[in-house]
């Protein structure tokens, strides 16, 4: 957890920035990460400086080269640590003329980061600016993953509460829910076609390194985790590049992230290639058909691009693989033959495993569009037996457009200590896994008037394979006793008597 004095300085950066002319939270938080991967370079440098001393064994590839550039300036003075005592304003000249010049050069390296700073500009307006983000970064004790991760995480957070650009953010407690729900393995290759800033990619390594802490002491899969576990892809390069950041600042070293339109280009060296996906792709209505893969045209005949990321999350997988993906409502019950294809494809050549239905203010002030999670698994050989539907009502934030927090921390997220029932009123999320554990066994049983139940293939079938959840949800009627006919009438005449009697005596009152 980050300190409120970490917190603080961050805000007050930010703040700087806004001040001194960046208004975009995106180029902000852009500047942020060029800054924190120069400062990187020169952790890996110093790093493998220390390790040829120890060993004798000389890296592959120096970072910074020995000798100077082309504008005769030493490499070693681009390092973080000779910058960060630089005067403000030969710091600003070196960093803007030499420091991003060099990054840009680094491509050649095969890394993800490398590659994504390729086409890195520096827009921070003054040195006094510069220097005030260099020392507020200096000045966090980031050695330990976890501080680095939230406070990268932190930052995010400040591009989806500025408003403009929340779409890239799925709330981090929904994220978590999903990869709770998926328990990634340490042999999985998981992959997000709409990564954004990397955030289903990040929760699922922070997974593996809570639930298999294994994978970090052996080599093989080690190496498995940093190198062939994580795959996504974007088409905005700047997301690219925060994404990648994101990733490495929570410990994945070389993941595979790339430029990509997942709609629009074929899909032949990927397909079949991923085990799990985690995704909240961006529905943006329609497509021009000639824009569409030819092999996504295969899957589904439509333009939708709801339908369309579906048909591209089937065609991603590998037999036996699984998906944990966000969809908007109009998908589940939609009446177009593309709608009812699609959803007749996942539950009878696929493995349909849960609907879960979200409140429509899990992503306010962004959107309030109803959604749900839909969880499958890709067969080819059909598989649905039951699906389990579960009306998730609450997730622990207010649904108004402030989302604010409605519990103590610890009673938030899906693996919030123990709630009471007025608590689960107002965070349904570790129900859900409660409830999906059993979803084979006493979640069969349940009525469906309950929160949770479970829908035979067949009913579903029934319905034009209708998959929202009202379809098949019963009604709790109060049953209210009624007295006797007799008995009401009894009491009317009692009551008449009464209004009687008062009547006469007032009259005798006032004679």
């Amino acid at each position: 957890m980050l300190t409120g004095e970490i917190r603080n300085q961050v805000d007050s950066v930010w703040n700087a920035f806004w001040t001194g002319g960046i208004s975009n939270p995106l180029e902000v938080i852009e500047q942020i990460t060029y800054l924190l991967f120069i400062k990187r370079l020169d952790e890996q440098h110093t790093t493998d400086l220390a390790r040829e001393q120890a060993t004798g064994e000389k890296p592959e590839r120096r970072i910074f080269p020995k000798g100077k550039t082309d504008k005769d300036v030493k490499f070693d003075d681009l390092r973080w640590s000779r910058l960060k005592d630089m005067e403000p304003r030969l710091m600003f000249d070196r960093v803007a003329d030499h420091v991003f010049p060099f990054l840009r050069t680094l491509g050649g390296d095969g890394s993800a980061y490398a590659q994504h700073m390729k086409d890195a500009r520096f827009t921070i307006p003054t040195p006094a600016l510069l220097a005030r983000v260099v020392d507020m970064l200096d000045g966090i004790d980031m050695s330990r993953r976890d501080t680095k991760g939230d406070l990268y995480e932190y930052m995010l957070g400040k591009i989806a509460s500025a408003g403009q650009n929340g779409q890239f953010r799925t709330p981090r407690h929904i994220i978590e829910l999903m990869v709770a729900l998926t328990a990634p393995k340490p042999e999985d290759t998981i992959t997000d076609p709409a990564m954004g800033t990397a955030g289903f990619l990040v929760a699922a390594g922070e997974y593996l390194r809570r639930q298999h802490p294994e994978i970090l002491r052996n080599k093989k899969q080690r190496e498995h985790f940093n190198a062939q576990t994580f795959h996504g892809f974007d088409f905005d390069r700047t997301m690219l590049r925060i994404g990648s950041m994101n990733l490495l600042l929570h410990g994945i070293e070389q993941p595979d992230v790339r430029y990509r339109d997942s709609l629009a280009q074929d899909h032949a060296e990927d397909a079949g290639r991923y085990s799990l996906i985690l995704a909240n792709p961006p529905f943006a209505g329609s497509l021009d058909h000639g824009s569409v893969a030819k092999d996504l045209q295969a899957i589904v005949k439509t333009k939708k691009t709801e339908l369309l990321f579906l048909a591209l999350f089937l065609r991603l997988l590998k037999n036996g693989g699984r998906a944990a993906v966000i969809v908007p409502d109009g998908v589940l019950f939609g009446s177009s033959k593309a709608h009812k294809e699609l959803r007749q494809m996942l539950v009878e050549q696929h493995k349909l495993d849960a609907v879960i239905s979200l409140p429509s203010g899990v992503f306010r002030p962004y959107a309030g569009v109803s959604t749900a999670i839909l969880l499958f698994t890709k067969t080819g050989v059909g598989g649905t037996d039951h699906v389990w539907f579960y009306d998730l009502q609450a997730d622990g934030w207010s649904l108004d457009d402030k989302r604010s927090p409605l519990l103590a921390d610890d009673k938030l997220g899906p693996d919030a200590a123990a709630l009471g029932e007025d608590e689960h009123r107002k965070n349904n999320l570790p129900d859900v896994l409660a409830r999906w554990a059993q979803r084979d066994g006493k979640e069969r049983k349940r009525a469906r008037t309950a929160q949770s139940f479970c829908v035979p293939k067949a009913d579903i079938a029934a319905t034009g394979y209708d998959l929202s959840l009202n379809r098949y949800k019963e009604v709790v009627h109060e049953v209210v006793e009624h007295e006797a006919p007799q008995v009401i009438l009894k009491r009317l005449a009692g009551i008449e008597r009464e209004i009687a009697e008062g009547m006469k005596a007032l009259e005798g009152m006032l004679q």
